[in-house]
């Protein structure tokens, strides 16, 4: 990313107390508030190469985000990336941010081989929904089932 007022970072093992702050815009953005995990879970996650962790950074603040999962396809030597939230504060949406975090995501699949990235939307969610649209993403229609484990 270019612009110097913006910065974009991969977290890695070490960043746990960025991620706290990532995970606390999310809850901000989301309008939700469950629990934070404690550090050394937050660590074992960023040490996991398969969990795959995006912020964007603004005067020392965490303003933007995703995090995603690497998935190892059986059908072919390469994987796929799905994201599983992705999120800028409603201050700095629409300055394009968002596409630049795709954009890092996308550079980071061209790295490990990755063939796709997907991103999951509720039709109701208007907003996210044109957002994918307006930067090239296909929709597909399928019917989502949770299974809570008890």
């Amino acid at each position: 990313m270019n612009d110097p007022e913006f910065k974009i970072k991969k977290l890695k093992k070490g960043d746990e107390l960025t991620f706290q702050k990532l995970i606390l815009m999310f809850h901000e953005v989301f309008e939700t508030n469950s629990n934070i995990p404690n550090l050394s879970y937050l660590k074992g996650l960023l040490a996991n190469s398969a969990f795959v962790a995006y912020v964007i950074i603004h005067e020392d603040e965490v303003i933007g985000g995703l995090t995603a999962y690497e998935l190892p396809m059986y059908y072919a030597d390469s994987s796929e990336l799905f994201i599983y939230d992705i999120a800028v504060k409603a201050t700095f949406q629409r300055k394009g941010l968002g596409k630049k975090l795709l954009s890092s995501l996308g550079n980071y699949c061209k790295i490990v081989n990755a063939e796709l990235m997907f991103v999951a939307s509720n039709e109701e969610d208007k907003h996210a929904v044109e957002f994918y649209h307006s930067i090239g993403g296909k929709s597909e229609k399928v019917v989502h089932f949770n299974y809570n484990i008890e």
